[in-house]
């Protein structure tokens, strides 16, 4: 087989047989040296005696916090106190502990399905309020509202959006009757809530995201071939947009949602085009005797970054789109792929290889300089954070594929695991409002 045709076979059939039958297990297996002290006391339950409160808000924040790796949470059996008001705060207790900051609130029962979560963060030091909010919530919707009061905790103390209300899809399958069925899931960002967007016999590949967060495009196959379908989370309305002659493959949405940059080999070899995904107009970008794959947008919606093979391996080119000559951007190790741009269009992930196996890179699109983040020997499929302090990739497990997470400076790792079976092709959703 040739090099060529092991890039496209690559590119397409990146699936695995998957046993799926629990939420992902988010696991924090390296944390910032000097993080941040914050407790997150137990939200006091206002509701009938005789019932609980149906969710521990506190825990969800504590975790998510936690799981960010920029802070260290106190354990529960190290609080001194639970307050439920400012005014009960014992302020030297806790820096007695060195906690830096402080959550604490109530959970206020106010009808049949109808709550409030009312919460503080507290500068411990100062003994200054930061935040405070009361937010109405339905029962369903609390571990919403604990990620919400995490991302306003996260973005008050590091200046930086959370990203604990996105979401993040990926590929798994589970068998049944000895049929192997391939899985496109959806969950939070911590695992939980995991819901099947879509399923089938046949494989399943390539998810990507809308900039709404209101859509997800993706790769089927039907009888051997593939397609390129776009899906409604809300309702699950399935179009297919892309069913022609060879293969089609790689969606990536444009910045304003109205366009996706797929791989098609219509005119015979495997070139990017560009699909009006309103007018269905079909536009040629790339005219080469290299593969050209994995195509990947700007942020200001001015140029495509794609995977070629047109220097005899594969490496990161970057195309405008209104039309003209590839640059390439990558000269470092003998494989560069699958690149993912940062959310300002300043850095670029890719997967990496320099002998050592592959990695996940970062390189600076200003001066070329390019820093690998992790040390596996089969990472790949590599997504930014919204927000652009983590990425998200898949990874060879000890006897199973999981999903892992890295900070853009390498110093955060998590890792995120199924119980049962494999997962791969991890895409991090947009920012929620």
């Amino acid at each position: 087989m040739s090099s060529r045709l092991k890039l496209v076979l690559g590119c397409l059939l990146l699936f695995l047989g998957i046993r799926v039958h629990a939420t992902l297990n988010v696991e924090i297996t390296q944390g910032v040296t000097g993080a941040l002290p914050i407790a997150v006391t137990p939200f006091v339950w206002k509701g009938p005696q005789q019932e609980s409160a149906p969710e521990s808000i506190a825990t969800i924040v504590a975790s998510d916090l936690s799981r960010s790796g920029q802070f260290a949470t106190l354990p529960e059996e190290q609080f001194p106190q639970h307050p439920a008001a400012a005014n009960a705060i014992d302020f030297p207790q806790w820096r007695g502990l060195g906690i830096e900051n402080l959550v604490f609130g109530n959970l206020v029962k106010q009808g049949p399905d109808r709550y409030q979560v009312q919460f503080q963060l507290f500068d411990v030091i100062r003994g200054k309020q930061l935040l405070g909010y009361n937010i109405p919530v339905s029962k369903r919707d609390l571990r919403k509202v604990a990620h919400k009061i995490s991302d306003l905790v996260y973005e008050k103390l590091t200046g930086q959006r959370g990203v604990f209300s996105t979401r993040i899809a990926y590929i798994s399958t589970v068998i049944t009757e000895n049929e192997k069925h391939y899985l496109l899931q959806v969950s939070d960002s911590d695992g939980y809530n995991a819901q099947t967007v879509f399923s089938s016999t046949q494989p399943v590949m390539s998810p990507a995201w809308s900039p709404d967060g209101k859509r997800i495009a993706y790769v089927a196959f039907n009888g051997g071939h593939s397609e390129v379908f776009v899906q409604n989370l809300e309702g699950g309305a399935r179009h297919k947009v892309s069913d022609r002659p060879g293969i089609n493959s790689a969606p990536a949405w444009s910045p304003d949602g109205r366009k996706l940059a797929l791989t098609l080999s219509v005119d015979g070899n495997p070139e990017i085009y560009i699909l009006d995904l309103y007018t269905n107009r079909l536009t040629r970008l790339t005219r080469d005797d290299g593969i050209d794959t994995e195509p990947t947008w700007m942020p200001d919606g001015g140029a495509l970054i794609f995977t070629s093979d047109r220097s005899g391996k594969p490496q990161l080119y970057r195309v405008p789109l209104a039309g003209g000559r590839a640059m390439r951007l990558t000269f470092e190790g003998n494989y560069n792929a699958a690149a993912d741009i940062s959310p300002k269009g300043q850095q670029m992930v890719m997967v990496h290889n320099d002998g050592e196996g592959f990695r996940i890179a970062v390189q600076n699109l200003a001066t070329g300089e390019l820093k690998v983040l992790t040390d596996g020997q089969l990472d790949e499929s590599p997504s930014f954070a919204p927000n652009g302090s983590m990425v998200l990739y898949a990874t060879a497990g000890r006897d199973k594929a999981v999903l892992a997470a890295v900070s853009i400076d390498g110093r955060v790792r998590q890792r995120l695991t199924l119980q049962e079976g494999d997962v791969r092709e991890p895409v991090w959703s947009p920012l929620r409002d």
